[in-house]
């Protein structure tokens, strides 16, 4: 049979095949893994100025709030199609495994090289965003001097590179380490994203907000009345990336405890936090900054990179506490972008893991430590490529780099969606037996996947634009006459499937489908009963 039946795999049949330390974390410590990997304070900072306007011109305005709950729905939605995929198989290989057993080996692998591909630009972007703030940070203690090699390109890479070697070091060292050192990085931060919205709210309550602050109205809450081509969509485009990171807690679902249950709920929980925090950040923000292109309103493109960095001297005030506030508000996006650093190299060490382990990598990077419990080659291997990476690109060109993080959206809508319609398929023959595996398997994953699929292609059209990136000299980044974006976003991908095939023509086992066999869910059967069936 090409489509055995497979059904919940025993929770300690699976958390115990790759040698990863079981039951390390529990909730709490997902769900802060998975929340870290978001990088709240430094999503929100880097993003709220282009939801709100671009080009000097406004998109979403006073609607973003709106335009935060509609990114949040596909969010929501494929964190449904994780919860119920891992109950099934709770894999640390997630979207690479769960699309082998749905699709085929050949569609798993590139699911799982969606996931790498994208760690790995992220990387570069998160090091990079880590070095730069390390000097704004000991800069703001009156060394002035020390503030100013945030500009210098070469100064930020190289400490970010160092930040990168810290973190691969922890990592190697155990998923406790790595998850008690995120209890503190993502405490401090949405403390100061807390103090920061509460402040500015009350200011503006008070009357004693910016002259063009603006109370909070219902409205904002609403996404209709937009145009969608010219407003709504270019604003969802980059609203729906700032949840991207909290699948990280499914990841690690083979050292949670409870790996069949406890990942899922993680994912879930950390997509309803994250939507509180950027929805309470948000309001605070457009409302007390405005949507201007004056001064410190959102509309301005001068704030449109880093927002918190204008408005953090108007709302903490300039006192002596208001100058401390302003200083720890600062360290959030340092903390946020490290503490990010770290839990991307958690997933992409346990894809790789579980890809070798299958046979779909070399067998190194199955290698765990025998005292750690961590991945060991897929951990410094992450660490060395993302450095590597990181180097040569900026080397090369910082456009062609930054271009290349512009075009992560792809390779997050593409492993997304894949995960999405990857439940569906699964879940196959039970979709209709309840309300709930109808709405939870099938609807919501479903509905997720289409979101994605429509990001995917219209990403693709306006990545691909000639005037999409623009260099500091103002000249369009282009690549054979197309959009740069668009370009390395399709060729990041396609780069998948040359590495596939050099990998099938040395070793094609896990190619024939026989490693992880191809089935759907039907309660009875197990995995190990469909491995014999493919057998």
């Amino acid at each position: 049979m090409s489509d055995p039946l497979i059904t919940t795999v025993a929770a300690d049949s699976v958390a115990g095949d790759k040698g990863l330390k079981k039951g390390a974390i529990g909730l709490v410590g997902s769900v802060v893994v998975a929340t870290a990997s978001t990088a709240p304070a430094y999503s929100l900072a880097a993003s709220l100025g282009f939801i709100v306007a671009s080009g000097g011109g406004l998109l979403a305005g006073l609607k973003s709030p709106a335009i935060i709950l509609v990114a949040f729905i596909p969010m929501y939605f494929i964190a449904q199609a994780y919860k119920e995929l891992n109950e099934a198989d709770p894999d640390c290989g997630t979207t690479f495994t769960w699309a082998s057993r749905a699709f085929g080996s050949v569609t798993g692998w590139m699911g799982g090289w969606g996931i790498i591909i994208a760690d790995i630009i992220v990387m570069a972007n998160l090091a990079y965003i880590a070095g730069q703030y390390t000097f704004v940070f000991v800069g703001g203690f009156g060394l002035p001097e020390v503030a100013a090699l945030s500009d210098d390109i070469w100064a930020s890479t190289l400490v970010g590179v160092l930040w990168i070697v810290v973190m691969t070091s922890i990592c190697y060292r155990g998923i406790e380490i790595s998850a008690r050192l995120q209890y503190g990085l993502l405490g401090f931060e949405m403390v100061l994203l807390l103090a920061f919205a509460v402040i500015a709210i009350v200011k503006v309550a008070t009357g004693h907000g910016e002259s063009y602050s603006v109370g909070f109205d219902l409205s904002w809450l609403n996404p209709f009345g937009m145009s969608f081509a010219d407003a709504f969509a270019p604003a969802v485009l980059t609203a729906i990336f700032i949840y991207w990171g909290w699948d990280s807690a499914v990841a690690v679902n083979e050292e949670t405890k409870d790996p069949g249950r406890t990942p899922g709920r993680a994912a879930v929980t950390s997509t309803l936090l994250l939507l509180g925090t950027y929805l309470l950040v948000t309001i605070a923000t457009v409302s007390f900054a405005g949507v201007g292109t004056k001064g410190i309103g959102l509309g301005n493109p001068d704030n449109a990179s880093d927002v918190f960095s204008t408005m953090a001297p108007e709302v903490f005030g300039g006192g002596g506490i208001g100058v401390v506030l302003q200083i720890l508000f600062a360290a959030t996006i340092l903390t946020s972008a490290s503490a990010s650093t770290q839990t991307t190299i958690l997933p992409t060490a346990r894809t790789s893991l579980s890809m070798a382990a299958h046979k779909a990598l070399p067998s190194h990077f199955a290698r765990i430590h025998p005292r750690y419990l961590t991945p060991t080659w897929s951990t410094i291997g992450m660490g060395i490529v993302s450095i590597v990476f990181f180097l040569a690109f900026t080397l090369i060109s910082p456009d062609l780099l930054e271009a290349l993080i512009e075009s992560l959206g792809l390779m997050i809508a593409f492993y997304y969606g894949l995960t999405g319609i990857a439940c569906v398929w699964f879940y196959r023959n039970t979709l209709f037996r309840s309300v709930r595996n109808f709405v939870f398997r099938g609807l919501m994953p479903f509905l997720g996947f289409g979101f994605l699929a429509v990001v995917f292609v219209y990403g693709l059209i306006s990545y691909s634009a000639v005037d999409w990136l623009q260099s500091a000299d103002g000249e369009n980044v282009t690549i054979f006459g197309v959009g740069a974006v668009g370009v390395v976003g399709v060729v990041g991908l396609l780069a998948g499937f040359v590495l596939m095939f050099v990998w099938w023509s040395r070793n094609p086992e896990f190619f024939r489908g026989k490693v992880i066999p191809r089935g759907a869910f039907l309660e009875g059967v197990t995995v190990d009963d469909a491995n014999r069936v493919a057998d």
